[in-house]
């Protein structure tokens, strides 16, 4: 991705736009570092709602995280192929699945939430941290997230 991509002028001056492409850039960065711990962005996502609110039922794991029960099933398959979660009856209803980290899932999430602060410090890295704190306190402001 080119660092300064040119946009028409009636384009380049939208927030929606601006944002967009910070956004794109951030991505590439946090998908860049956890390539190295060989996690994908959308398995790191549920390694750690599954850290946050684990043992959880499957499918209110999907719902936390916006994903596709079908899409949900695919990477809780990876993450458990690859040790990193456990699917066991759920205690509170037998009929659901509940997920739980491994201690190597612990271990590959604080790696992972190593490496993406790593990557968001690259990202904000033009900013001081006065501005660092001013700017996420406006981006929790438009986009609703507290």
């Amino acid at each position: 991705m080119a660092e300064n991509p040119s946009a028409p002028s009636r384009i380049s001056a939208l927030p929606s736009w601006l944002l967009g492409r910070a956004a794109a850039r951030g991505r590439g960065l946090v998908a860049e570092a956890l390539a190295r711990h060989d996690m994908k962005m959308w398995h790191h996502v549920v390694l750690a709602a599954v850290a946050d609110l684990g043992p959880v039922a499957q499918a209110a794991l999907g719902r936390t995280v916006s994903l596709d029960p079908k899409d949900m099933v695919g990477i809780l398959n990876d993450l458990q192929a690859a040790g990193l979660v456990v699917r066991a009856p759920d205690p509170a209803d037998r009929r659901k699945n509940a997920v739980s980290l491994t201690a190597e899932g612990e271990r590959r999430l604080e790696e992972c939430t190593r490496a993406g602060k790593w990557a968001n410090d690259e990202l904000l890295a033009p900013l001081s941290a006065a501005e660092r704190e001013q700017f996420l306190e406006m981006l929790r402001r438009i986009s609703g997230v507290r």
